[in-house]
């Protein structure tokens, strides 16, 4: 089905080998990488975030049902208002916060994935990540302004034949610095790209158990980490520098759980660049909506200069930074926890650390 699949938007590419026309087959290609199981044990989903698609197992056979892809992100969209819905900052060479529209579209890409529901009333929520085939023996990921990643002059020209152009967007202020795919976009294979592709779409996204999109958080994560810490607005995980990753995924959304409180429900994801985890209300998971942003990160100190170099033991002092790069969560229900209400453990890759929260609901009420 490789052929069928390609011709369906999964993302199945990469480095062919000239004694093995068949290579690679899907086996080979996909890249299993968060997975949640149906209420009733039936099902699993599966992440193929390098395939930009989820598959569905089904468990009593041990077997694979379906495979299907998630489609691109528009992030020229923009609102009655003229205002960008799914804005982001494209460089790190802009002088700060610059969440705008592109002409840039972006696949989903997901890490984790959860499920809330059960039967027909099922759906799918994922951490929209996008990490790249990027070893020693592929990358696809490039910026926007080399050299090798010519923009198509017949799409991309001076107005007013064209809307957007080539010479002006690979400007380092602009998306010169944007670090895309070169895997996609070259539509009529003359060399040029026609349409831009960069990965992961810096949110999250709720899904019927089909693929079909219901809900995305739009610009929403960058927007309000702006406005919480924006001096150190989209900052790695190893640095203070403030606009590090706006040219690479942002704030990179890569995990996520949920779970009730109380009698309603909620998604909680993680950061893996700038850290923290975002809350929103799922009760209705058609229409989620923002709750809280809480970081246990203490900007006061630079990562860079107290922790040491990633990968390396830590110095002494690492601990004062708090909790670096955000990996997994795990919900404990209230009858579940020791302390008789819900906890959220946070687990992260370069702090090394593990953080217990506890949830308690307020009595405010509620202000969608």
């Amino acid at each position: 089905m490789k052929a069928e699949l390609i011709a369906s938007g999964v993302r199945i590419y990469g480095p062919n080998k000239p004694d093995d026309p068949e290579y690679p087959t899907v086996a080979q290609d996909v890249n299993p990488e968060g997975l949640t199981i149906s209420q009733d044990s039936r099902l699993a989903w599966i992440t193929l975030e390098r395939n930009n698609a989820i598959a569905v197992i089904d468990l009593n056979q041990a077997k694979v049902i379906d495979l299907f892809p998630l489609g691109w992100k528009d992030h020229s969209k923009l609102n009655e208002q003229s205002k960008a819905v799914n804005g982001f900052d494209a460089s790190d060479k802009d002088g700060g916060i610059n969440i705008q529209a592109w002409p840039v579209r972006s696949f989903y890409s997901p890490d984790g994935i959860a499920v809330v529901g059960g039967g027909q009333q099922s759906f799918l929520l994922t951490a929209n990540e996008g990490d790249p085939k990027d070893d020693d023996f592929y990358r696809e990921k490039v910026r926007l302004g080399e050299i090798s990643y010519p923009l198509d002059p017949n799409v991309f020209c001076p107005p007013p034949k064209c809307q957007y152009d080539a010479a002006v967007l690979k400007e380092d202020k602009n998306l010169g610095r944007l670090q895309v795919t070169n895997a996609d976009g070259d539509i009529d294979r003359d060399g040029d790209f026609d349409e831009i592709y960069m990965l992961g779409a810096r949110s999250f996204s709720v899904w019927t158990t089909d693929g079909t999109l219901v809900f995305d958080s739009g610009d929403a994560f960058e927007q309000i980490t702006a406005a919480a810490v924006p001096a150190y607005f989209n900052t790695g995980e190893d640095s203070n520098k403030l606009d590090d990753r706006s040219d690479d995924r942002g704030p990179e959304p890569e995990y996520l759980t949920v779970g009730k409180v109380g009698p309603r429900e909620y998604v909680f994801i993680g950061f893996e660049r700038i850290s923290g985890v975002m809350v929103y209300d799922i009760t209705d998971p058609r229409q989620p909506y923002f709750v809280q942003y809480i970081n246990n990160r203490n900007f006061g100190f630079d990562p860079s200069k107290v922790c040491g170099t990633k990968g390396q033991p830590q110095l002494p002092n690492c601990e004062n930074v708090g909790d670096l790069e955000t990996e997994g969560l795990l919900f404990i229900a209230r009858e579940d926890s020791p302390i008789d209400v819900p906890l959220l453990v946070v687990s992260h890759e370069l702090s090394d650390s593990t953080t217990l929260y506890r949830i308690d609901p307020t009595d405010k009420e509620d202000k969608r």
